[in-house]
């Protein structure tokens, strides 16, 4: 109980779950934004079959945590009752149009600052005042009518997990049956390609994401039921903590870092140890003012997006899933609308032709 109430406890313990995943996300090249554009313009389903492993993995440890009575992910802000379906969409779409253009999404950028990217630190600090923006700034006084009040109360149906939805439907508990089938059809899909199969090093990343996950709902569990204030269940998620930890780093409130400021901290330490040890670290910025600008607005709309769809593509992607709440699918489908929308742009010209058949070249 005293390791609990310790407040280092928090950012310690994100800083070590963190660090995991900045590692091993470097060695392995893990990142979203470069898995969807390999699976759409290169037919190369590696990166985004990780990215479906993480989350399988992470919601059958999440579901056996919180059946055994250590992870209270009832308490969740993605199975709040609120269904604000509006930012979902928005917010999906702005996300996905702005990681396009940056080239990847929250946690990929901290993982390229690791490595020596200016370039992230520049969308890094965007995103971060964007959030802030859009959290409490002039952008949420656009954001409460344009999607908190548009918000549809599910709580009649027992919240936004699907697994209490089916079992209020079939009047029984099948919350278990639930997970078990969607974990169960996301290991199918993605163990389905014989060659993914003996990616060892894609297999292994994929499963510590998904662990690391699932310990920061327990970790945070563990100290909310020990602590002396509040401690916000968390897991892992790549906007708001890195507004925070912008916060903390500039100001001083008297306040100790939570577990997701440790998570960032440490997402960029793990993933500077693997470059350090690769002899992998390279100094890159911006080569013009184009290029800059194309950064700054990529990390604005992430950041607003970010909080308008209450999650990234590793908050929503695979701490959300996790929880099996129903804004997962939605969020991440108009994610990756807008980071074909994006592509589109930066390839072709226009968005809009993401709405047209990509047809490649035949080979010469």
């Amino acid at each position: 109980m005293e390791l609990a109430t310790s407040p280092w406890f928090l950012p310690l313990a994100g800083l070590t779950a963190g660090a995991v995943m900045g590692y091993f996300a470097r060695r392995e090249h893990f990142c979203t934004m470069s898995a969807l554009e390999r699976h759409w313009y290169a037919s190369d389903s590696t990166g985004l079959r990780t990215w479906v492993l993480a989350a399988a993995v992470a919601l059958a440890l999440t579901q056996i945590l919180a059946a055994a009575g250590y992870a209270d992910i009832g308490a969740s802000f993605y199975l709040a009752s609120d269904f604000v379906w509006t930012g979902y969409v928005v917010g999906g779409l702005a996300f996905g149009f702005g990681m396009a253009l940056v080239g990847t999404c929250g946690f990929g950028a901290l993982v390229r600052t690791g490595g020596g990217s200016l370039r992230s630190i520049v969308v890094l600090s965007m995103l971060g005042v964007s959030a802030l923006a859009a959290q409490k700034g002039l952008i949420a006084q656009a954001r409460v009518p344009i999607v908190d009040s548009l918000g549809i109360d599910m709580s009649v149906i027992g919240g936004q997990s699907l697994a209490s939805i089916a079992s209020a439907a079939v009047g029984a508990d099948v919350r278990w049956l639930v997970a078990l089938l969607v974990v169960l059809g996301m290991l199918w899909w993605t163990f389905r390609d014989g060659v993914y199969r003996s990616k060892w090093g894609s297999i292994t990343v994929g499963t510590i994401i998904g662990v690391a996950i699932a310990f920061g709902w327990a970790a945070t569990t563990y100290a909310a039921r020990h602590a002396f204030q509040p401690v916000q269940i968390e897991a892992g998620s790549f906007v708001v903590p890195v507004a925070d930890t912008i916060l903390q780093l500039i100001t001083f409130t008297g306040e100790f870092p939570d577990y997701g400021v440790g998570l960032v901290v440490g997402v960029v330490l793990g993933a500077a140890a693997c470059a350090f040890g690769r002899k992998d670290v390279r100094w890159e910025a911006c080569d013009d003012a184009r290029e800059l600008g194309r950064h700054l607005a990529g990390g604005f709309l992430m950041g607003v997006g970010g909080v308008f769809a209450m999650g990234c593509t590793i908050g929503q992607g695979v701490s959300a899933v996790s929880v099996l709440a129903i804004s997962a699918p939605l969020v991440l489908l108009s994610i990756g609308i807008g980071a074909r929308m994006g592509l589109a742009y930066l390839i072709e010209g226009s968005p809009f032709a993401a709405f047209r058949e990509f047809r490649r070249e035949p080979a010469k």
